[in-house]
């Protein structure tokens, strides 16, 4: 065999190795549950996450099936591990301490909110697709100059309500739009717009985050949003990871909703669904 169809035959091996890496990799792919190997399955999933992340965000366009897939096996695996305390301990003694720290932050996060938010009964869910990241970023940032909220922070708040706008349920209170305002409250500070546009909403919490104190004051601005601890805390854990790293935007915009029921997570958005 001539040296270059040998490498010809390794390079198709190779994007072969990967394609099926990818096709294993499917909606439902098994998740370890021994804690050396589900330890390997995170920091791999992290990596190739990182990877395709950096590739979608060069290249721009919608989310790559790569993305996709990678962030829901990532984002499932950490729902186990907040659901499971001692398995996270035991799991991320043996990933890096970087890596570890990323995602104690978001089990810490998850588990705040999941102690904030009841278990809906509910089996009728509205969804929907969210606007491009540049679309929102910029809308973070038009935000972030008329009101002086910083964009991490006003993208935190529209991740923990609504997905970016891929959950479109009213909440149990009546909150309604892609940053849940409650009428009276949209009314005050939605300058007018309309509460289920990400644009207007957008400004409209940048607008009542400023009244209350942000960005002097986040914790406190933010307490006026949900009068919780336990949501000021994960807004503000999701809002660091934001602003200090360039890829969370993009992992957490990846992600899928997931809500939870009496027999357990449901998984209402993303592919593999009828």
């Amino acid at each position: 065999m001539k040296p270059r169809t040998v490498l010809a035959g390794l390079a198709c091996l190779i994007l072969c190795a990967a394609s099926l890496t990818r096709a294993a990799l499917g909606p439902g792919a098994p998740i370890p549950r021994k804690p050396a190997a589900l330890a390997r399955a995170l920091v791999k999933t992290k990596t190739e996450l990182a990877r395709a992340v950096d590739e979608w965000r060069s290249g721009g366009g919608g989310v790559p099936p790569e993305v996709t897939l990678d962030a829901l096996y990532d984002q499932r695996i950490e729902l186990l591990l907040a659901a499971r305390p001692r398995l996270a301990r035991a799991t991320l003694r043996r990933v890096p301490a970087g890596t570890a720290r990323v995602v104690r932050t978001n089990l810490a996060a998850k588990r705040e909110l999941w102690r904030l938010t009841p278990v809906t009964r509910s089996r009728r869910f509205r969804t929907g697709r969210a606007l491009p990241p540049a679309a929102l970023i910029g809308y973070y940032r038009e935000g972030e100059r008329r009101f002086g909220v910083r964009w991490n922070v006003l993208a935190a708040v529209n991740f923990v309500e609504s997905a970016f706008n891929k959950l479109r349920n009213n909440s149990a209170t009546g909150a309604q739009g892609p940053m849940q305002f409650m009428p009276a409250t949209w009314r005050a500070y939605g300058l007018g717009g309309d509460v289920h546009d990400p644009h207007d909403a957008i400004l409209g919490a940048a607008n009542y985050l400023h009244a209350n104190g942000a960005p002097r004051d986040n914790r406190r601005a933010l307490f006026h949003y949900n009068p919780s601890p336990l949501y000021v805390d994960a807004v503000l854990r999701y809002a660091r990871r934001i602003r200090g790293d360039p890829r969370a935007f993009y992992e957490y915009y990846a992600r899928q909703v997931f809500v939870r029921t009496p027999s357990g997570l449901r998984r209402i958005t993303g592919p593999g669904l009828p």
